[in-house]
């Protein structure tokens, strides 16, 4: 995706294609419900701190991951599969970046409201579901930090859940733009530009919003901060 930006021509083969939009659905699909995951494992880290290694053990965790990820396989290929067993036509120039699965459906020759109803309900369903995960996440760790009576509880309380916080505010709000909004405003090209966001934007800033919560990363960078300012100084 990262080459068509630069070179001229700009194809991808059939089955390349096929390819991209299964690890796409796996890696999207997967990737709401690791956040989920992790929001009630901060509602556990708050709530339930004495409790946090029995509740999140090494093997909880793997399951909840195993767990994210076979969800989000199955959903990749039911869909992967009901689209690139239907018979394309014409022209076949995909009005996006990458292989969607709504640029894909543009592209079939045959009626594709079967396929279109399933995509919908599943995303709906994903989105909405891992949303309501971090919702009541949230609003139980919002309850637990307002019923704290010591000061230095509620400071140590939000950096635990700060650098997810973040991820969510730019991840859903980015999705729920673009499927929540009124069909009448709806713009492909304003979907482009909103899936830049969750596909490259949110992945390359995850290790640097994650990594401030260490102590080392956060020394290393005022280190480097102030030896940049020495030299321009």
């Amino acid at each position: 995706m990262l080459v068509n930006f630069v070179v001229d021509q700009n194809a991808i083969s059939y089955y390349l294609c096929a390819t991209q939009l299964a690890f796409f659905c796996v890696f999207i699909t997967s990737e709401l419900y690791i956040l989920s995951v992790m929001a009630y494992d901060c509602y556990v880290a708050i709530c339930n701190p004495l409790l946090y290694t029995v509740i999140m053990s090494q093997r909880a965790c793997q399951f909840l991951v195993a767990i994210s990820y076979l969800y989000g396989i199955f959903w990749s290929l039911l869909v992967t599969i009901k689209i690139f067993t239907l018979p394309f036509c014409g022209y076949n120039v995909i009005s996006h970046f990458y292989c969607d699965s709504l640029s894909l459906l543009s592209l079939l020759c045959s009626n594709t409201h079967e396929i279109e109803v399933i995509i919908l309900i599943l995303k709906v369903f994903n989105l909405f579901s891992s949303l309501l995960i971090v919702l009541l996440s949230y609003l139980l760790i919002l309850i637990t930090i307002l019923r704290m009576k010591s000061t230095e509880g509620r400071r140590k309380a939000f950096p635990t859940c700060g650098s997810h916080l973040m991820v969510l505010i730019v991840f859903y709000g980015t999705l729920l733009y673009m499927y929540v909004q009124p069909k009448s405003s709806h713009s492909l090209d304003i979907d482009k530009v909103a899936s830049i966001f969750y596909t490259l934007v949110i992945p390359m800033l995850n290790p640097l919003i994650y990594s401030l919560r260490n102590k080392d990363v956060k020394y290393a960078l005022l280190s480097t901060w102030k030896k940049l300012s020495n030299i321009f100084t």
